[in-house]
């Protein structure tokens, strides 16, 4: 680790928010696993991160799992760490900026005058996109991807209804969504794509042993997700870029292409020109 990190870790309160990736211990940053490995306490959310993440950390290192804990629990118990210990970790599944508790805690610390760092992870959208062998843009097919949910208990902000937001026809990754694929039908429907359009669902992406992978359509999806018992940690993916490697014809990018010059390969044509 460098000097600059070296240094905030030993002075100061201080929180860190370290992102665990979408489940593969092996899947967390370098950065995140070295601060783990220098941790003297962790809370990480056990419902959904592994505990084999932990396999860094210092035997006396104090962990606890946040999965019974209320939003007022699990400041209490930060804020009271970082007074009394280095180096405290928040560990949350994922990115920490995506659908996480992130800022109601960081709050809370401001308002104890505790100084917080994020740290990115890999996010399980990504992660499922790789276990399945799929890009999420494609030349002249879509270079959009949508991160979003499909509206439960909490409500949507205006504006971005699963309807409206399907009505671009980019890549749509679901997270929370996977008890409500009926929702997902109905307004993918009602958004024009065809009930033949291709649906991805991962559960537990990067899990070893753990992980699922579902192919179907908008009309089939529900049906052969329940038959495979998929009700939790699973991500929600439909694209018209899905099952691309199969594709015939596909415009290939021009970033690549012998005509498309830029700065690094005209240096390159040039040196060629000179030898």
């Amino acid at each position: 680790m460098k000097n600059s990190e070296n240094n905030s870790l030993s002075g100061g309160m201080k929180v860190w928010f370290i992102g665990a990736g979408p489940g593969d211990p092996d899947l967390i940053t370098v950065k995140g696993r070295d601060l783990i490995a220098r941790a003297d306490a962790i809370l990480y959310t056990g419902s959904l991160v592994s505990e084999t993440v932990m396999r860094w950390s210092k035997a006396d290192c104090e962990i606890a799992d946040s999965k019974g804990m209320t939003l007022e629990q699990i400041n209490h118990w930060l804020i009271e760490r970082a007074r009394n210990k280095s180096v405290v970790i928040r560990l949350q599944t994922g990115d920490p900026g995506l659908y996480g508790v992130l800022v109601e805690i960081i709050q809370a610390l401001d308002n104890e005058g505790i100084e917080s760092e994020l740290v990115p992870g890999v996010s399980s959208a990504l992660a499922a996109a790789a276990a399945a062998k799929e890009t999420l843009t494609l030349p002249e097919v879509t270079q959009t991807v949508i991160f979003t949910r499909v509206e439960g208990r909490t409500p949507m902000p205006e504006g971005e209804s699963l309807e409206e937001l399907a009505r671009h026809k980019t890549t749509l990754c679901l997270f929370l969504s996977i008890t409500l694929l009926h929702k997902i039908e109905d307004s993918l429907l009602k958004a024009g794509w065809s009930e033949d359009a291709q649906v991805l669902v991962v559960q537990k992406a990067s899990w070893p042993g753990e992980e699922k992978i579902i192919r179907g359509t908008i009309k089939t999806i529900r049906a052969k997700c329940k038959a495979e018992g998929i009700t939790s940690q699973a991500m929600i993916i439909i694209s018209p870029t899905l099952g691309a490697r199969y594709f015939k014809d596909i415009k290939k990018s021009r970033l690549y292409a012998e005509e498309f010059n830029h700065k690094f390969r005209i240096k390159n044509n040039r040196k060629k020109t000179t030898d």
